[in-house]
């Protein structure tokens, strides 16, 4: 009996050795697997989806039984409830019924008159021979120092040579997290210690980034809340010192987190009365958030829609395209 018993433990030795040398080999051939890195950033296609896809499919149904007032008001709550706010429901509806005849397609009528309002797609404009400064503003977690680390890659991706400003010298941790994104584009960072004067911090990155030649400098400011003069007076006082160094902010850009809705119309407005602002940023669009904002932000506001964050990596920062949004919004399902 003790001559079955060691064979069948002979076998179990057998097998558990074939095992462990399987699961070595796999676990090196993924240690040794190339890094085959990220997507390049200036090759990624704009934004071409809305949330709220199939709005165009409810349009048309309120309209199945022809235009009446109450037809009218229900295409209104529609829009306030995919968040373009209620000024610009408002002057959306009555731009669409001041084109609408019966027998025509509701859904093209909105269409055409979203691209209205949104006007031409702007691409960035930056200064050409000398050092062109981008400001970016926006509250704490709105995405915005994520957003300065996706646009210094995309820039570095277009050939240009980016530099960062560290200037959110408040925040625990903002200094890391620009200097992991300062890695991952090839770009060059000015930063101080936490708590140092961010005008100090802009200063210097200015004159460092010109002395170095770059063509590119983001700034990255304190997320700071939009009820406290003090902290929209400090973003001003960044961008005169900015001038102070001798350079000129070609764009500042608003980094709004698109699921907060009207409440980020009304951070946004704020900052309006501290910088002049040129553009905005929409993140976690890939999220609950709902279309409309897009059109609440260029109504109210009277500010474009630059980019839009779909996404955690650093080729999900996308150049924002009104057509296709506009199309993504209305389109019928099915």
């Amino acid at each position: 009996m003790t001559s079955p018993l060691l064979f069948v433990l002979l076998v179990l030795c057998i097998v558990a050795g074939f095992v462990v040398i399987r699961r070595r080999r796999t676990v090196l051939r993924l240690d040794e697997a190339p890094d085959i890195g990220e997507p390049d950033a200036a090759t990624i296609p704009p934004f071409t989806r809305a949330p709220g896809a199939g709005l165009g499919s409810r349009v048309r149904a309120l309209f199945g039984g022809g235009a009446s007032e109450e037809t009218w008001q229900q295409l209104e709550d529609l829009l306030i409830k995919a968040d373009v706010g209620p000024r610009g429901a408002g002057d959306l509806v009555g731009r669409v019924r001041g084109r609408f005849v019966n027998g025509a397609d509701p859904e093209s009528v909105l269409q055409e008159e979203i691209l209205a309002v949104l006007g031409e797609d702007r691409d960035l404009h930056l200064a050409e021979g000398k050092l062109a400064v981008i400001l970016i503003v926006g509250v704490n977690g709105s995405g915005k120092t994520t957003t300065v680390g996706k646009l210094a890659k995309r820039l570095a991706g277009q050939g240009r040579a980016v530099s960062l400003a560290a200037s959110d010298t408040f925040r625990a941790a903002a200094g890391e997290q620009l200097e992991v994104w300062a890695q991952r584009a090839g770009a060059h960072i000015v930063s101080q210690q936490r708590g140092a004067d961010p005008g100090a911090v802009a200063f210097d990155a200015v004159k460092s980034a010109t002395a170095r030649g770059s063509d590119v400098l983001i700034v990255d400011t304190a997320g700071r809340l939009h009820t406290k003069a003090p902290l929209m007076d400090e973003l001003a006082k960044v961008k005169r010192v900015i001038e102070k160094a001798g350079a000129e902010v070609d764009e500042t850009l608003l980094v709004l987190d698109a699921t907060t809705g009207q409440n980020g119309i009304a951070q946004a407005r704020a900052f309006t009365e501290s910088v002049e602002l040129t553009g905005v940023v929409l993140t976690k669009m890939d999220g609950s958030a709902r279309g409309g904002v897009v059109l609440a932000v260029r109504e109210e506001l009277g500010v474009p829609v630059r980019f839009v964050g779909v996404g955690e990596g650093a080729e999900d920062l996308r150049p924002f395209r009104a057509a296709a949004f506009a199309d993504g919004l209305l389109r019928s399902e099915g």
